[in-house]
């Protein structure tokens, strides 16, 4: 099956960060692409990337990257699939640099964002899957099932800590 989904970093100093991308992707079944490709370093590579990303299948592609953050709109400015900015949590300003420049794209040219660190790369993940989920039942089916057990498991530790507070 070919890869749906892609994740590029400017760095693979980030990837410690973004494993649970992989990870969550790959417990819905997905095997995505995983690259380092800089939209300052590589500014060629990752246009031929983004320019062939459709015909090589894929159908999302997230992009993490620190401080300028280009490579999300980079990406985005050479392909009509959905790109999903991951701001990286670098010093020195913690990533608002990166939130900033991801959010801040000019008009035309859309690339969603998710938050700076934390949760941000799992969402990214998250988001793909539920764009995939939209022409494709079976994903569906998962995302609703990963909704449901995520309602369970609150509910569980609510019970859990009203019986430790009654004890």
């Amino acid at each position: 099956m070919n890869a749906r989904v892609a994740l590029l970093m400017g760095s693979d100093s980030d990837y410690p960060r973004l494993e649970t991308v992989v990870k969550t992707l790959r417990d819905f079944g997905e095997e995505p692409v995983v690259r380092v490709l800089s939209a300052h370093r590589t500014p060629d590579e990752a246009a031929a990337f983004a320019i062939g990303a459709k015909k090589a299948g894929l159908q999302v592609i997230l992009c993490a990257a620190g401080g300028a953050a280009h490579l999300a709109g980079v990406i985005a400015a050479h392909t009509t699939l959905p790109v999903i900015g991951i701001p990286m949590d670098n010093p020195p300003l913690g990533g608002l640099d990166a939130l900033l420049a991801t959010v801040q794209m000019p008009g035309g040219v859309p690339v969603t964002a998710v938050a700076v660190g934390g949760g941000g790369p799992m969402n990214a993940a998250l988001s793909a899957l539920r764009i995939l989920a939209l022409a494709d039942p079976g994903m569906a089916d998962k995302m609703e099932a990963f909704r449901v057990t995520q309602h369970d498991k609150v509910l569980a530790k609510d019970a859990a800590l009203q019986e430790k507070l009654n004890s």
